[in-house]
């Protein structure tokens, strides 16, 4: 009796990682992190290179004092919305989430508009499907708009920032 129960485990276990798989490919996410009391699973696409440390995920933060002069994004769509966007220094979500400035509530933010940034430097975290996401610089250059609020909510291919 018992391999019967371990065969049902099997099989549930296999659906679940079929399961996690197809949720992978429909939303074309790189890695996915799946955790019970009873099972840990982590499945991520093909890349040698190593992946960045996933962060846990940040309680509600609030805005931090550095973070409140930065320029809000508007609500309604206008012609500096298009122009934002079409930006070649345009840094764009590659998700629907909530986007971080910082690692943590009370920790510095990973970087200030003004700042030098280097290509590979983590510059929001995006929280999706309780994954957390780091958003990294494209390229070397000047973060000189940052377009979004903590703790904000974020549409796919929305301009997080401007680095020139």
């Amino acid at each position: 009796m018992a391999s019967s129960s371990k065969g049902k485990t099997f099989s549930a276990e296999t659906k679940l990682v079929e399961g996690l798989t197809a949720i992978l490919d429909a939303s074309n996410l790189t890695e996915l992190e799946f955790e019970t009391e009873e099972i840990s699973i982590r499945l991520s696409r093909g890349s040698t290179a190593v992946a960045p440390a996933m962060m846990p995920a940040p309680a509600a933060m609030p805005v931090a004092p550095a973070a409140a002069g930065a320029p809000a994004a508007p609500a309604a769509a206008s012609d500096a919305d298009t122009d934002i966007a079409s930006h070649p220094g345009a840094l764009k979500s590659p998700m629907v989430g909530t986007v971080y400035l910082a690692p943590e509530p009370d920790a510095p933010l990973f970087a200030k508009e003004g700042e030098q940034v280097k290509k590979g430097q983590t510059l929001f975290i995006v929280e999706a499907m309780k994954v957390m996401n780091p958003i990294t610089a494209p390229a070397d250059g000047k973060l000189t708009r940052v377009l979004v609020d903590n703790a904000q909510p974020i549409e796919f291919d929305q301009p997080l920032a401007i680095i020139e």
